[in-house]
């Protein structure tokens, strides 16, 4: 017998060793029917090319859907002029006594020295479905406005709507509150 059992053991390990050395995982990997790292990068490159194109899918969407809305609030803006609806800031009202408020917009339906005036119209649109709020003005007026907004093409539909009302007069204003 030239060789024992463990130099035989040895020597297929020293080989199986120098193969790994020499071929590395692939060579095992294609034995067993698994994909090299060459096949695993590809697909890690493919996965991230997907994730870009989404990612880039929506951003796309993001700025349509901005566009969209600056196109809307110009034409609003433009319809508003042309029906005569006023745009204010509120030194119309000698400025709001309180803090600002969360929303851009709100339609000002109208303007009181006693606040029972105002929290009688407060009270005559919340009877119809909206949302009144009453602003405590600079100048002692209280000020009752309705429909608040982020969005000037909303307020616009609002003022409409609005102008249908019994109780909503027709000098009624958009506060920009900025």
């Amino acid at each position: 017998m030239l060789f024992s059992d463990d130099m035989r053991k040895s020597v297929i390990l020293l080989i199986l060793a120098a193969a790994m050395t020499v071929t590395g995982c692939d060579f095992f990997r294609v034995l067993a029917g698994r994909p090299t790292s060459k096949d695993i990068d590809a697909k890690r490159v493919l996965i991230m090319r997907a994730e870009e194109a989404a990612l880039q899918a929506r951003l796309d969407s993001i700025d349509r859907v901005e566009k969209k809305i600056v196109a809307d609030s110009l034409a609003a803006l433009d319809s508003l002029a042309a029906q005569g609806v006023v745009i204010s800031d509120d030194s119309r009202l000698g400025g709001l006594a309180e803090e600002r408020k969360a929303f851009r917009y709100c339609v000002v339906i109208g303007a009181f020295r006693e606040i029972s005036n105002a929290q009688k119209l407060a009270a005559e649109a919340g009877a119809r479905g909206y949302s009144a709020e009453l602003m405590s003005c600079k100048n002692g007026m209280i000020a009752v406005g309705v429909c608040p907004s982020d969005r000037i093409a909303v307020t616009f539909e609002d003022v409409k709507r609005l102008r249908q009302e019994p109780f909503c007069p027709k000098d009624s204003w958009i506060l920009l509150n900025e």
